[in-house]
């Protein structure tokens, strides 16, 4: 949070998008980032990162926060809140995908 209070109060933003485009000379675009100007940010840090870009997109965000939501005991009525989504069976597709191996009932088995 506090980043995101310096973010806003370095770019003077007090209503309307937080996520805007910053060009050459540091003046703050007034509107929101596209989701194309977003995976093209993604796909940068993952690239830095040493990830294959094309693995990733904007929507790993979502995806990502979704699953970390979940992991840390987030309801999925709190999630879906976040996310947005309207469907239950497309945000639990988000999370049981993150949590593949989690509680493996294979786990001790042998």
């Amino acid at each position: 949070m506090r980043a995101v209070a310096a973010w806003l109060k370095a770019a003077h933003i007090e209503t309307g998008a937080i996520f805007r485009a910053v060009d050459q000379l540091g003046h703050v675009a007034p509107d929101a980032l596209s989701d194309r100007s977003v995976a093209r940010i993604v796909q940068r840090a993952a690239e830095a990162a040493g990830l294959d870009p094309k693995t990733v997109a904007g929507h790993s965000l979502r995806s990502g926060f979704a699953t970390t939501a979940a992991k840390k005991g987030k309801s999925l009525d709190a999630i879906m809140r976040q996310t947005l989504h309207k469907s239950e069976q497309v945000a639990r597709g988000y999370i049981r995908h993150g949590k593949l191996f989690d509680d493996n009932a294979a786990v001790g088995l042998a």
